[in-house]
């Protein structure tokens, strides 16, 4: 079980974008990666294809270090821990211990 999914509120905790709040696109548990709308953007410069597409800058969100953003509630930070044993583990709020997503 994962303590970050697709769907969840973050807040980065370190680099150019300190503080900022996004979505999670995509998370590549592989690589410890983690894409984050709106956070981290690159620019990607496009060539023009054969169908006609224009080309130009592209901006995108690049992946990034899953160690650099924490679960967000409410806006603060939160670290993650889990309760329960098999198919009825939960992720629960580690200070508090209510139950997050």
């Amino acid at each position: 079980m994962k303590k970050l999914r697709v769907g969840d509120e973050v807040i980065v905790n370190t680099g150019d974008d300190k503080g900022k709040i996004g979505k999670v696109i995509k998370v590549i548990s592989e690589k410890n990666r983690i894409v984050v709308e709106g956070v981290n953007i690159s620019k990607l410069h496009k060539k023009k294809d054969r169908e006609g597409n224009g080309g130009g800058i592209v901006e995108k969100e690049a992946p990034f270090a899953i160690s650099k953003v924490s679960l967000s509630s409410g806006g603060s930070p939160v670290r993650v821990g889990f309760s329960g044993s098999g198919k009825e583990k939960q992720r629960v709020n580690k200070k508090t211990g209510s139950k997050v997503g």
